[in-house]
């Protein structure tokens, strides 16, 4: 059975993993007969948001980790620890935490850096010809750790976030939530999800799809 290694960012859109999109992500690999295997760094969240009210939960503190765990049911390992040699494929579901937690994207744009564990992963994957898939927002870690040679990336189609991509040196394209971009440089999947919407349906279509594709280099 091929192991996917899924990275979360802790567990909720506001301020770590999208939740929906991290259970479809697991539930679609499973239907495709892969095994799901759950990371995360052991990192502090940038901060805590009040999901109800959408706003900064002051003094309050989370562990990316343990907040990953919620998602995970507990079975979750440190990304430090994990063998990503061993994987067979990397999918990154997105969420704020993302661009929050595994990186500043969501602060510095073009400029951000990305967690150490988490570009090493990565590399990792990308430079022994290991499937990579990126969701949501997901995409400009891709971006700012492989650059140009990402190839080409979406987000759906807010041009604001596309030209940011760009500016890494990824080529983006447009795209529906349904469906994928499959970069011509390497085996680099990415879907718009709930950077679009506007269901939790729509966004499984284009979640299933990236992972089918994953699955399909994998055979």
């Amino acid at each position: 059975m091929k192991k996917i290694g899924v990275i979360l960012s802790g567990c909720g859109f506001l301020d770590g993993a999208e939740i929906q999109e991290a259970v479809l992500t697991l539930l679609a690999i499973e239907r495709a007969g892969a095994e799901a295997i759950c990371l995360a760094p052991d990192i502090m969240q940038h901060h805590v948001v009040n999901h109800l009210t959408g706003e900064v939960a002051v003094g309050e503190t989370r562990n990316v980790l343990v907040e990953s765990a919620r998602i995970a049911r507990g079975a979750v390992t440190d990304l430090r620890r994990a063998r990503i040699d061993e994987l067979d494929a990397l999918v990154l579901p997105g969420g704020y935490g993302a661009a929050k937690n595994l990186s500043d994207f969501a602060f510095r744009g073009a400029d951000c850096e990305v967690n150490a564990d988490i570009e090493a992963s990565v590399r990792t994957c990308f430079e022994a010809g290991k499937p990579l898939g990126f969701i949501c927002i997901a995409p400009a870690i891709a971006a700012r750790v492989l650059g140009g040679r990402a190839g080409e990336l979406t987000i759906g189609n807010d041009p604001d976030t596309a030209r940011t991509l760009e500016a890494m040196g990824a080529r983006h394209i447009d795209c529906p939530v349904w469906n994928t971009v499959v970069s011509s440089e390497g085996a680099v999947i990415s879907t718009p999800a709930w950077m679009l919407g506007p269901s939790i349906g729509e966004v499984a279509r284009g979640i299933d799809k990236l992972i089918a594709e994953i699955v399909g280099l994998l055979q």
